[in-house]
């Protein structure tokens, strides 16, 4: 049977964190860690200390993240060496097939790559370092900034959003000039055809 925990806190090694999906935006990677860098010694202790990584315990106790996937990977490239998670829930007992499959059915895994496409849960990286980049989730992350969404907690918004982009804004615009295509992104995002993703926030008036 499935073992809830309550949430507990420990120390876990930066470098044996389990992704629990393929890509992240680089650029949203390049904002949390210019964010790390203006902390201060002390203050970066504090982040640290009050920003915990949610996990599931999958086979062999490893720490399977299943959110926070960009702090991870700045937190990684920054050389932070451990970060503190928060054990939600314990699954250990599972072997790797009925794992993942729990973990999907409980939309704690995405499996898609950087073109949208669902592969199989062995493409998934095995650790943070290995975490490809889809410059839509960057987009989509970019759009929820400026205000073309609300925060939702529905999961994985901002890959419905990043999906949503890529039916209708070229590569070849969004790997010219971000910023373009960052503005015409938030004017499709506040149209009614997007009005069925989360955090949808209505037409621009």
């Amino acid at each position: 049977m499935m073992s809830e925990t309550r949430p507990m806190l420990k120390p876990v090694l930066v470098a044996d964190l389990r992704p629990t999906q393929i890509t992240i935006g680089f650029h949203e990677v390049a904002l949390k860690r210019q964010e790390l860098r203006a902390l201060s010694a002390r203050k970066a202790g504090a982040f640290l200390g009050h920003h915990f990584i949610p996990v599931v315990l999958g086979p062999k106790g490893q720490n399977h993240i299943i959110d926070h996937h960009h702090l991870a990977r700045a937190l990684h490239e920054e050389g932070v060496r451990d970060v503190f998670v928060s054990v939600l829930a314990d699954l250990s007992m599972l072997d790797k097939e009925a794992f993942h499959v729990v973990l999907d059915n409980r939309a704690w895994m995405h499996p898609f790559d950087a073109r949208g496409k669902r592969r199989p849960y062995s493409d998934i990286p095995k650790s943070v370092d290995k975490l490809v980049d889809d410059p839509y989730r960057s987009l989509a992350g970019e759009v929820r900034r400026r205000g073309g969404y609300a925060k939702d907690l529905t999961p994985f918004a901002e890959f419905l959003w990043a999906d949503f982009f890529r039916r209708r804004i070229g590569a070849d615009v969004l790997g010219d000039d971000f910023d373009k295509a960052s503005r015409r992104a938030l004017q499709l995002a506040r149209q009614t055809i997007a009005n069925y993703l989360p955090g949808w926030s209505g037409p621009d008036m």
